[in-house]
């Protein structure tokens, strides 16, 4: 239980972090590209033989090289979602992402959430509905109906990043635990410092130090809460990591952000808050 902790306070740390530096006006991917590069640097002071580094075995290189690829992949079909559908209906698809690596988890690696766990996903997703769809601030978008295949794709490349850690738990050797984030956050890094220097080319906007400074604040935060996942999935079931990982950061992050930010909870916000607690207390039964 300690993992589920420690991985939801670590969610919670870097979405907060983001929301710090929302408004910077360097390059948009700076941020990103610091946090990737310093999950690297962890990751490799974290291995135990640095001989392996180019010595990993096909499921390790793999695993990590897909899984970085639906980061960045996450990354971009937000940007469009939000660009399309605005940032509270993306918000809300990408969190339902958990859907997916629920459905590999059971079709694949024969997990069986019983009758009260299956009530408690429903709950999950009503209350990501509540929480995430409950403010009109942001939501944007270009009006009409919505755009979905972008929003279909950033259900998909959320959820696969996550699926992607239970297919390395379940066939990957325990072993090469740090070598898999290697690769992950390596991969990452090279396709967002591709698109940085896109974005450089089309608005002019360089890297600069203070962004990619700041992304080491989202980094540290960002490698354990991937990190711890692997450990949860080991001792836990994934319908009761994946909802509680995510329940468990939007409670951290909604009450900070009240404390912090004296963001105030609409009422179907406050409901949502109460079907997290139900959902929690029904997966653990």
């Amino acid at each position: 239980m300690i993992y589920l902790l420690l991985a939801a306070v670590s969610s919670a740390a870097m979405a907060l972090v983001l929301k710090f530096f929302q408004n910077t006006e360097g390059n948009r991917y700076g941020i990103i590209l610091g946090n990737y590069l310093i999950c690297i640097v962890i990751s490799y002071l974290r291995l135990p033989d640095k001989a392996l580094v180019f010595a990993g075995s096909p499921v390790t290189v793999l695993c990590g090289i897909i899984t970085g690829i639906f980061f960045v992949a996450g990354l971009v079909t937000m940007q469009t979602s939000i660009r399309h559908n605005g940032a509270t209906l993306t918000a809300v698809f990408a969190k339902l992402g958990l859907v997916i690596s629920l459905a590999v988890s059971i079709l694949a690696f024969g997990e069986r959430p019983k009758a009260l766990q299956i009530l408690g996903l429903i709950l999950v997703t009503c209350a990501i509905v509540l929480i995430n769809g409950s403010s009109t601030s942001g939501s944007g978008g270009a009006g009409g109906k919505p755009h979905t295949l972008s929003l279909f794709l950033a259900l998909l490349s959320g959820g696969g990043g996550s699926a992607m850690a239970k297919v390395f738990e379940q066939l990957g050797p325990r072993s090469e635990d740090e070598l898999y984030f290697l690769y992950l956050f390596a991969v990452a890094a090279v396709l967002t410092g591709l698109l940085a220097l896109h974005e450089t080319k089309k608005t002019g906007l360089p890297l600069r130090i203070k962004e990619m400074a700041a992304g080491i604040l989202v980094g540290v935060p960002n490698y354990y809460a991937s990190f711890l996942i692997l450990p949860a999935l080991v001792l836990l079931p994934a319908f009761i990591v994946y909802p509680a990982v995510s329940c468990g950061s939007i409670l951290i992050v909604m009450a900070v952000s009240a404390l912090l930010f004296r963001e105030k909870h609409s009422p179907r916000q406050r409901i949502g808050i109460l079907l997290i607690l139900a959902a929690l207390v029904l997966l653990n039964l």
